[in-house]
């Protein structure tokens, strides 16, 4: 086979990921990849030598040398001050785009979908997976949604390069627009705004709650998927298992300078060992990366042979029904024994270019004119709201007044409702009628709270933005 060969790191992870994976590269080598793996350690093992990223430091060299991840399941082990390998390794190598196709393959795997054939593109490093945590109160922890400009532009324009490359037709962008105004309703402005210099690709916006619901009901009624990281996580199983399997969902995630392909399904400890994994997950990542490193015809030949293999009916236990199912292993013999032969009823794959990793061609926008105008001082009170408001107010001093209580972000005070629940946790915005406040007077107040014996916990700045608030109100107002 001509060509160069491409240096890629190779996991073969925890659970069925090294049986899978040992099933997946003999299919590769059996149909041409011209590759040379670099194998690496992660997971528990890594943990248990005291890595606490899950990678020891000749696998992160391996990775950021090769900017190629061909990863098997991994298992993240439960308890505090473990993190995600995946979620760690797409952070820290810039993987900013999730790409999860799931397409169904009726009538050889059971469906209630055979139309189905649609590509979920979530973003990959921000929203609640930043993983920024907090117990602040007995009754009360946070989670912070962090949303930036730059990330919700990065992964819109990569959805609509995504959808013109593949010839898809239509581009749905799926939020929580109508409750996360700000976070969520960034990422939806942002979506529409590149849109706009995508005027041959459909655009379309769908709460995500209808739009989950519409998933598990009418899957063939969509083409591109682009979603927030938690949705994109979340709708992308929901899409995976309708479609026929979990098993069978391959995921890439895209990044300027690495790329990391893997299946979508976990490590599967009760199962390892015992050859009965499916390793067409991990088989079809390992088809997209041929395609990202140029090896598409070599993609598509290996693509046409498992759909073959699926034709003739073998299948593994997950896809099975009533049929006799093989092995991992007797599957990819299959699989091999067919390559050079085509789907005679499934449409036969092509060679695909991956898109282009998109640098935004859009002018910057001017930075808006910032305003401090209050502060939202949060406390620790397991009393009742009139008290803590009377003490409240006695700190008022200057231009900053005490305007609202809210508990869980309900407004409790002034004229709050007995009938709302409340928890030891309450925002206490102070405001000065949307002038500008100077920080010394917001760090004034918070030394006179301590001095007061007022448990704060932490203080979040309001600021208008060329005079229009860059905060949410309190239910209630």
């Amino acid at each position: 086979m001509s060509g160069s060969t491409t240096p890629i790191t190779v996991a073969r992870g925890d659970g069925v990921g090294p049986e899978i994976m040992e099933a997946c590269l003999r299919i590769l080598e059996a149909g041409g990849a011209r590759l040379a793996p670099e194998f690496i350690e992660l997971g528990e093992a890594v943990w248990r030598q005291g890595h606490s990223s899950g990678m020891t430091p000749e696998g992160w060299e391996s990775l950021r040398r090769t900017g190629v991840f061909y990863k098997a399941p991994v298992a993240t082990p439960q308890g505090g001050g473990v993190k995600s390998i995946n979620v760690t390794v797409r952070k820290s190598l810039g993987l900013f785009a999730n790409v999860r196709p799931c397409t169904a393959y009726a009538p050889f795997v059971p469906t209630r979908h055979p139309g189905m054939d649609l590509v979920i593109i979530r973003e990959n490093e921000e929203d609640l997976y930043a993983g920024i945590e907090h117990r602040q109160t007995q009754d009360v922890v946070q989670c912070l949604k962090l949303v930036t400009r730059p990330g919700c532009e990065r992964i819109a324009r990569y959805g609509f390069e995504f959808a013109r490359s593949q010839g898809r037709k239509r581009v749905t962008c799926m939020t929580k627009d109508n409750i996360m105004k700000l976070t969520d309703g960034l990422f939806r402005q942002v979506f529409e705004e590149v849109g706009q210099d995508y005027p041959d690709i459909a655009q379309d916006h769908m709460i995500i709650d209808i739009g989950a619901a519409r998933i598990a009901d009418s899957p063939e009624a969509f083409d591109v998927i682009l979603a927030p990281n938690l949705y994109g996580d979340i709708i992308s199983d929901i899409a995976a298992q309708v479609a026929g399997s979990i098993g069978l969902a391959p995921s890439a995630n895209i990044g300027a300078r690495c790329a990391m392909f893997e299946a979508v399904h976990g490590s599967a400890p009760d199962i390892a060992g015992q050859d009965i994994a499916n390793p067409s997950g991990l088989l079809l990542a390992g088809l997209m990366m041929l395609n990202h490193v140029g090896q598409g015809e070599v993609a598509a030949r290996i693509h046409n042979a498992w759909l073959r293999t699926l034709e003739d009916g073998v299948a593994t236990a997950d896809i099975a029904g009533d049929r006799p199912a093989v092995g991992g292993e007797a599957f990819a013999s299959e699989v091999i024994s067919r390559i050079g032969a085509s789907p005679r009823r499934l449409a036969p794959v092509g060679a695909r270019r991956p898109p282009p990793v998109p640098i935004s061609n859009r002018p910057p926008a001017g930075r808006a004119e910032k305003t401090t105008i209050g502060v939202d001082l949060f406390v620790e009170w397991a009393g009742d709201v009139d008290t803590l408001a009377a003490r409240l107010q006695t700190l008022e001093q200057g231009p900053l007044e005490l305007r609202l209580i809210t508990n869980r972000g309900v407004k409790v005070w002034p004229e709050g409702l007995r009938e709302t629940d409340c928890v030891d946790h309450w925002r206490c915005r102070f405001m000065n009628g949307g002038s500008s406040i100077p920080l010394k007077d917001i760090a004034a107040l918070t030394v006179r709270a301590a001095e007061a014996g007022l448990a704060f916990i932490k203080t979040e700045n309001l600021c208008a933005f060329d005079g229009e608030p860059g905060f949410s109100l309190g239910q209630g107002q």
